[in-house]
């Protein structure tokens, strides 16, 4: 059971109509328990809406953006997320084999040297913080500067994203159960 209570659609109409309708408009609906959670932090919410709006617009490959996230998710056990990106990590290219390999992306022989090197990237990062400079320069030669710097976002931004889910307890909605 969370820890905060959910702020429901129509009561954060009322207070906060535009957040509400750009909350409609910008994620799934019915909307997730993350951002009903969040909406006790309504000013908060805004910002975390722009913030993933742009971490989402990236250059970097949405497939290896989503094999970045799920290495999070699979890394720090949460459930929440490795849930929420099954569909967006099949809709960018992964395969179900791939999506249930990440655990043991290392052993694999369902990912090229690219892909290794962004999920052996995303679990340093989440599991050490520091990365390795073997870890990094495995990485460096396939993306450009301004793509390592995207991924490097994208695995921070989703790590801050399960802590706060387990922080706060957030519930697997029904549908993804």
């Amino acid at each position: 059971m969370a820890r905060v209570r959910y702020v429901s659609n129509s009561e954060l109409a009322e207070t906060e109509a535009a957040l509400n309708a750009r909350l409609m408009n910008e994620r799934k609906v019915p909307t997730g328990n993350i951002f009903l959670a969040l909406a006790n932090a309504p000013a908060i919410l805004n910002d975390f809406l722009t913030y993933a709006n742009a971490v989402r617009a990236a250059d970097l490959s949405p497939k290896l953006r989503e094999m970045a996230i799920l290495t999070v998710g699979y890394c720090t056990n949460s459930e929440y997320e490795v849930k929420h990106h099954h569909s967006h990590g099949l809709k960018a290219g992964l395969s179900e084999e791939q999506f249930h390999a990440i655990p043991n992306f290392e052993t694999s022989d369902l990912f090229d040297e690219q892909e290794k090197a962004v999920m052996a990237f995303a679990k340093e990062s989440t599991l050490n913080v520091d990365v390795s400079d073997e870890a990094w320069k495995d990485l460096a030669r396939f993306l450009t500067e301004k793509q390592l710097v995207e991924l490097a976002i994208n695995v921070a931004w989703y790590n801050s994203g399960v802590r706060l889910m387990g922080a706060l307890k957030i519930d697997l909605e029904e549908g993804y159960r």
